[in-house]
């Protein structure tokens, strides 16, 4: 007697591949998601860091590093001011690869992200009344030791 071949027909492949289909359109949109917050919390952790580094700078001078009108970090009085005594290496670029922004008077500081579009031509500005937003666009804004602004939660594309 001959045993019967083993094996999957066409109709069980097309069906297992229409499933994995439909599982990668669902969980796609999520992990592009998680992309994105993964993005903005480290560079929320990053302003934090720079935060940090400012408030001993200013323990040190009794001013912030001035920087009179908002300027990308990299090459910027800040830099030369924190390096390498209050932080290693400041962060000049966000998790999208945008030049970080900072400006200062001296007395108040206000350092940020333009965020995931990175528009320029811009400052850093918080909409409405600041806090929670539900957009990866809007600017984080990271003054005087606390954010004003930074999206959070569910985000909205």
């Amino acid at each position: 007697m001959r045993k019967k071949q083993g094996g999957f027909t066409l109709i069980e492949l097309l069906v297992a591949v229409a499933v994995i289909g439909i599982i990668a359109a669902i969980a796609s949109p999520n992990m592009l998601q998680a992309i994105d917050k993964s993005r903005q919390n480290r560079t929320m952790a990053e302003l934090r860091t720079l935060g940090t580094a400012l408030e001993e700078y200013n323990i040190d001078q009794s001013m912030y590093p001035i920087v009179a009108s908002e300027a990308e970090m990299g090459g910027s009085a800040v830099e030369i001011a924190l390096e390498p005594i209050h932080i290693r290496i400041v962060p000049t670029v966000d998790s999208w690869h945008n030049p970080m922004r900072y400006v200062s008077d001296g007395v108040v500081y206000t350092a940020g992200s333009l965020a995931r579009d990175g528009r320029f031509g811009g400052s850093l500005t918080v909409d409405g009344t600041g806090g929670s937003t539900s957009d990866f666009d809007c600017d984080i804004v990271f003054s005087s030791g606390q954010f004003m602004q930074w999206p959070s939660g569910t985000q909205v594309d």
